[in-house]
């Protein structure tokens, strides 16, 4: 796990909020790669920063009962000093459940499931007579990604943040209204044309990885991610998880901090 580290310190140099994890019992589409256990990166990496945020896009709520992940939290959250940030799903590769005997449940049935985790855990969490201890000192924000009715009900009534997919970013305005007070953000795949480098090979290159994303691939240099991350900002989304399709170098974190971060969160004003 050592590459991770470097590229959270590297992420966290260049200015970076937060870093995310995936969570999943292998890497999807990518089965022969190793991956590393989703809340044990998180403790690592916590352990080996001091700024960034730390969590997931997302956890899949049918690994782990409620009352562990509620405690696995609170005990992140407080190890990091108020840092965690709980993303959590209902499952997005439904043939890894069943590959490892989790569930064979379809998606209305797990939706069911991560409603009824949603509020044990807040219960776990205080205001219940099934609150654990201890109780997080400060709130743990929530993380809920989606567009479905059902999973818009959730994110009005538990969300800090609404993770809205990219390739839905054009239904922005029409969906906003139904989230409530929950936060704006987006993930994005980005192959970024560095200093010095070919436009055209980094766009062949992220296409022939990332091509299936379809907008979700964003190919550009600095001044045209800035525009683009700065026109989604004015549009009320107020975080974005950017994946790097050369894998993010650090010397990528470094160039695209010192560009793209620096000059988006000066427009924003923070």
């Amino acid at each position: 796990m050592t590459d991770i580290v470097e590229r959270a310190r590297a992420a966290e140099a260049a200015g970076f909020d937060g870093m995310a994890f995936i969570d999943h019992l292998e890497a999807p589409g990518a089965e022969h790669q190793p991956l590393w256990e989703a809340m044990t990166v998180a403790s690592w990496v916590a352990a080996r920063t001091e700024r960034l945020r730390i969590g997931h896009l997302v956890l899949c709520d049918a690994f782990r009962h409620p009352a562990v992940l509620a405690k696995q939290a609170v005990t992140l959250q407080e190890a990091s000093g108020g840092r965690f940030e709980l993303g959590l799903g209902s499952g997005s590769v439904p043939r890894e459940l069943v590959r490892f005997g989790i569930t064979r449940a379809r998606a209305a049935q797990r939706r069911e499931r991560l409603a009824e985790s949603l509020e044990a855990m807040t219960g776990y969490w205080g205001g219940s007579a099934n609150a654990q201890v201890p109780q997080p000192t400060t709130p743990i924000p929530l993380v809920i990604g989606g567009t479905g009715a059902g999973t818009l009900e959730l994110v009005r009534k538990y969300a800090t943040w609404w993770n809205l997919p990219v390739t839905e970013i054009g239904r922005l305005r029409e969906l906003a209204p139904s989230v409530g007070r929950a936060r704006v953000s987006v993930q994005q795949m980005v192959g970024f044309v560095g200093r010095g480098q070919s436009a055209d090979e980094v766009r062949e290159r992220s296409t022939r990885r990332f091509g299936y994303l379809g907008d979700g691939l964003l190919c550009g240099d600095a001044d045209r991610l800035t525009d683009y991350f700065t026109d989604l900002n004015r549009r009320g989304v107020e975080r974005f998880y950017v994946w790097f399709a050369d894998f993010a170098p650090a010397a990528t974190l470094a160039e695209f901090g010192e560009t793209v971060v620096r000059q988006v969160v000066a427009t924003a004003g923070r």
